[in-house]
């Protein structure tokens, strides 16, 4: 094993950080967000991301809040929609990372990590090897809690991050993706997640798999996969 790629909720923090904290902060703050930010090119890029998802969802007939573009501050409902659903969305992704990034920056927020995360991270990286993160959320939002996080700034120990424009977490190409844009081959990487559809992904990318048991996390069947319940097995 030559790397370690680690998915980021129920594996290095916990659920409740991200549910319980980090959804409602964006939730909250998303529409004097929008009217402060509207002008930003990368906003901008974000919301036609969203109105993209949304004519989508219209045209599959799917029930969702109305979104007249009028004013930038009418796209809300349809936003606080998708954080309800925890959809995996890249243009929702992204914009919640920059509202966490203020959070972040004033000292708001401080990222919630499990206590035995940064002495693993110490550890491997001292034997060699490599760590990366994939995560749902957007590249960005993952760089921001490994650096503000309760035990420091966490982000030398990390090599590199993924997010959902790599591809879906339970999707084999995904992964396959990964080896090659770290030049590693499958068998050298160890994944480890609490979601057994995104082990069985890697997996039949060839990648090793462990299946990560923290207290919070929303299934601790392993369905098979060898399991942890802490980094220390690692």
């Amino acid at each position: 094993m030559e790397v370690i790629l680690l998915d980021i909720e129920g594996t290095t923090t916990p659920v409740d950080y991200v549910f319980g904290v980090l959804f409602p902060f964006a939730r909250d703050r998303v529409t004097d967000f929008l009217t402060t930010h509207q002008q930003d090119t990368e906003v901008q890029t974000d919301l036609q991301l969203l109105r993209k998802e949304y004519e989508t969802d219209l045209a599959q007939g799917v029930s969702v809040p109305s979104w007249q573009e009028t004013e930038v501050t009418l796209a809300v409902p349809y936003i606080h929609y998708l954080i309800s659903i925890d959809r995996k969305s890249t243009g929702l992704k992204s914009l919640q990372g920059k509202i966490w990034e203020q959070g972040y920056r004033d000292g708001r927020l401080r990222s919630q990590i499990f206590p035995d995360v940064k002495p693993a991270f110490q550890r491997w990286t001292s034997a060699g090897k490599r760590l990366y993160i994939f995560s749902s959320g957007s590249v960005q939002a993952q760089q921001l809690l490994f650096r503000y996080s309760e035990e420091g700034d966490l982000t030398g120990f990390i090599s590199g991050y993924f997010d959902t424009q790599t591809g879906s977490k339970r999707e084999a190409q995904s992964y396959a993706k990964i080896s090659s844009a770290i030049g590693t081959v499958p068998e050298k990487i160890l994944f480890i997640s609490d979601v057994t559809a995104e082990l069985k992904a890697s997996q039949a990318a060839r990648m090793q798999t462990l299946f990560s048991i923290r207290p919070g996390n929303h299934s601790l069947e392993p369905e098979g996969f060898p399991s942890i319940q802490s980094f220390e097995e690692v």
